[in-house]
């Protein structure tokens, strides 16, 4: 008890004082032991002898600590000399040599475990060792700030450059939809932007980069181990992560990727909107493909060994720069539900689906749950927006009426906007059937026919919109070449594109018929009347003959004027066409003259047989020509 007492009452005595006090004591009492009056009491005699055991020990243990407490001053005294002279001595440690780095390094550690020591002391015993951990630790705080100058140095020296070129820029073309008022692009242009657009759909190899020099990143690694090691993870991770963010936000320009607002957005001319489109495509599959699975190889290398921490820095370095990304495909999404949109948002779409194994890698689980479901939300909306498109095309057909005939009856602009613009559905074919099927009819027969259901019925309204074009022609055989025109048309474009699968056999079967239908009805209603002139109805009279040559060379002359005006523009249809005229007029015509040219003449007949010949290889050229016969000697 005595001992006990006397410890508790040295606590409040000043740093050193308390090792004389127990000295003192500690005589005191062997003085004590040696008086002859207290050395005969048995009782006494104990308790003296257990009081010098105990103030041995005590001296023994204060001694033993002062020696440690020594000791330690003596090593953090040489380990702060080694970093501040490294520091003095050397601008950038690590652009020095591989021992200065392993000496600094080592000091570093050594501070790190003096300061752990000291943390595990019995402070209340000494301030010394207090002193000593206070001065540890600000050592600490001086190297791990020069440690983030040298990481952002080493980081910034090493920085690797992308060669974008390794990824292909997908295209996304104008494909707009028909208005009466505006310019018509030609086909071939248009057929130009569709093989674009297939060419695009080939995906990239994956390819990772080094976003950091290889020989650099053990460097990074060691700032990383020593700074976790000494307690400052989070100013690592501050440093690392920022100067990333930085990058990733760098890369942005560099991909020509701007920030705008919904407003921006909203207010863009389609023809700057679509360029700011591919733009951004590129720079999504950029970014997350390649940029952020590079990141996250370097991460995992750096930071791996400690658990999820790799992941949450390369959350929270890319996150502000993919935010951006999505806020922009965002306000896309919400724009207006325009024809000439759908083929982007398509495009746009298949990007973020073929992204969505990446996406679900570099943002796992909590900690990248406000990206993923951005993410997420953004594929969403782009595809209902490209659904919406899609279903309402119809509706824009339906509507593109006229009031003046197209000239010449040819193929008419309206027909080729819609037959260019639904032969590229061959390359989103399984995306757009993902996105019509309703749930019940995932993987059902119905489900996967969607698109060849709607792409019919788009075809059935487009002719059924012709068909009221065509009234407006006062001519009834201009009314049959305008529509066989136009289907012939989107029968071979269609016959010889990726697209016929969605339409068939019998489809193409039974649109051939309708303008084999139309090519008949033209052929009859222009040629009847002209042949039942040459019909022998046994009539002889001069008088009757030389009306009925009058009158069948003004009936030639009339559709020879107006037919050379008319288009075919498909040569083989133009040339069975008249092939199929001439057939029917040139024989009937042979044996008319020849029957009649003794009794009336041959100066009553004005066109030789040659004569229509020729003439009627002038049809449907497209250009109105003169008739030059050759009688009048």
């Amino acid at each position: 008890f005595l001992a006990k007492g006397l410890c508790e009452a040295m606590a409040g005595i000043p740093d050193g004082g308390e090792h004389h006090v127990i000295a003192a004591v500690h005589h005191l009492v062997k003085a004590l032991e040696a008086t002859t009056i207290l050395s005969n009491d048995n009782v006494i005699r104990t308790l003296l002898a257990d009081l010098d055991t105990h103030l041995s020990t005590m001296i023994r243990v204060d001694e033993a600590e002062a020696e440690n407490i020594r000791e330690i001053e003596t090593r953090l005294m040489s380990a702060q000399h080694t970093i501040m002279s490294l520091h003095s001595n050397h601008s950038r440690i690590w652009d020095s040599t591989c021992v200065i780095v392993l000496e600094y390094l080592q000091a570093v550690a050594e501070v790190q475990r003096l300061a752990e020591t000291l943390q595990n002391m019995p402070l209340q015993r000494s301030s010394r060792s207090k002193e000593l951990f206070d001065q540890a630790h600000s050592i600490l705080q001086m190297a791990m700030a020069r440690l983030q100058e040298e990481l952002i140095h080493i980081l910034v020296q090493n920085k690797q450059y992308f060669d974008h070129e390794c990824v292909s820029l997908l295209s996304c073309e104008q494909n707009p939809i028909y208005e009466e008022e505006s310019v018509v692009p030609n086909e071939d242009e248009l057929f130009e932007n569709a093989s674009q657009t297939e060419s695009s759909s080939i995906e990239n190899e994956e390819y990772v980069m080094d976003l950091i020099h290889p020989d650099v990143v053990p460097h990074i690694k060691s700032i990383a181990d020593v700074m976790f090691a000494s307690g400052y993870n989070q100013e690592f991770c501050q440093a690392f992560c920022g100067f990333w963010r930085d990058t990733f936000t760098e890369y942005l320009t560099i991909l020509d990727v701007e920030q705008f607002s919904i407003e921006d957005v909203l207010q863009m001319e389609w023809k700057y909107l679509n360029s700011r489109i591919r733009m951004w495509r590129h720079a999504v599959k950029s970014i997350i493909s390649i940029y952020l699975a590079s990141a996250k190889r370097l991460f995992n290398h750096v930071l791996g060994e400690h658990g999820h921490i790799s992941s949450a820095c390369l959350i929270e370095a890319s996150k502000a720069p993919i935010l951006c990304l999505l806020n922009f495909g965002q306000a896309v999404s919400i724009g207006p539900h325009k024809p000439e949109w759908l083929y982007c948002l398509l495009d746009m779409y298949e990007v973020l689906a073929a992204l969505v194994p990446d996406v679900d890698a570099l943002f796992p689980e909590e900690i990248g749950s406000l990206v993923r479901v951005e993410f997420y939300e953004l594929l969403r909306r782009l595809g209902d927006s490209a659904t919406v498109i899609f279903k309402e095309l119809g509706n824009h057909i339906a509507l593109c009426s006229s009031t003046t005939p197209f000239p010449s009856g040819g193929i008419h602009p309206l027909t080729k906007y819609i037959i260019n613009y639904i032969m590229c559905f061959a390359e989103y074919g399984d995306t757009l059937n993902l996105l019509l099927q309703a749930p019940e009819t995932v993987n059902s027969d119905v489900g996967q026919n969607a698109v060849a259901t709607h792409l019919q019925s788009l075809i059935l309204i487009l002719e059924a919109n012709l068909d009221e074009k065509s009234k407006l022609y006062k001519e009834s055989p201009l009314k049959h070449i305008f529509m066989m025109n136009n289907i012939h048309y989107m029968v071979q474009k269609i016959w010889d594109s990726k697209i016929v699968r969605y339409f068939g056999d019998d489809w193409i079967r039974n649109h051939v018929g309708k303008f084999r239908q139309h090519a008949m009805c033209y052929e009859r209603v222009t040629w009847s009347s002209i042949l039942a002139l040459l019909r022998d109805d046994g009539i002889t009279g001069k008088a009757t003959l030389k009306a009925r040559c009058r009158d069948f060379a003004a009936a030639f002359e009339d559709v020879h004027k107006n037919q050379t005006r008319w288009r075919v523009p498909d040569p083989r249809l133009r040339e069975d066409l008249r092939i199929s005229a001439s057939k029917s007029v040139i024989p009937a015509y042979r044996n008319f003259v020849s029957k009649i040219t003794s009794s009336i003449g041959e100066k009553q007949i004005k066109y030789t047989v040659q004569d229509l010949e020729t003439y009627i290889l002038d049809l449907l050229e497209g250009s109105s020509k003169s008739l030059n016969h050759s009688r009048r000697r």
